[in-house]
């Protein structure tokens, strides 16, 4: 039986992404936390970030929380703020951009297990 998990944000460690030029990723809860099928994670999108186009093996349904920035979702490019969600499916091509002057933050859940990038530029 799955036990209840409560994660409090000063416990949060937050590393840089090594793919991408100014984002750092939390992992908020995981299989490592006890959570069965989903990992929920929080990314920091610095102001002129920028992460390459790439396709993950796994969807993504992610909610921004802070700033403006740009999401690129295979032909399709989209300008987000705090309230929007998308969902990128398994094996499409995204990227994001950061020229505000402000951090962009996004929730991001993805189901646990492996979760292979593919980075294409």
């Amino acid at each position: 039986m799955t036990e209840p998990v409560l994660r409090r944000g000063d416990e949060i460690e937050y590393e840089t992404v090594d793919a991408a030029d100014g984002l750092a990723k939390g992992v908020l809860l995981a299989d490592d936390h006890g959570a069965p099928n989903f990992a929920i994670r929080r990314f920091v999108l610095e102001p002129g970030a920028s992460v390459p186009k790439h396709t993950n093996d796994v969807e993504h349904e992610q909610y921004v929380l802070d700033g403006e920035y740009t999401v690129g979702i295979g032909d399709e490019t989209h300008d987000v703020e705090p309230g929007d969600s998308l969902l990128i499916p398994a094996g499409t091509v995204h990227w994001y951009r950061n020229e505000g002057d402000e951090p962009g933050a996004f929730i991001c859940a993805v189901p646990n297990g492996d979760d292979e990038i593919d980075l294409l530029e």
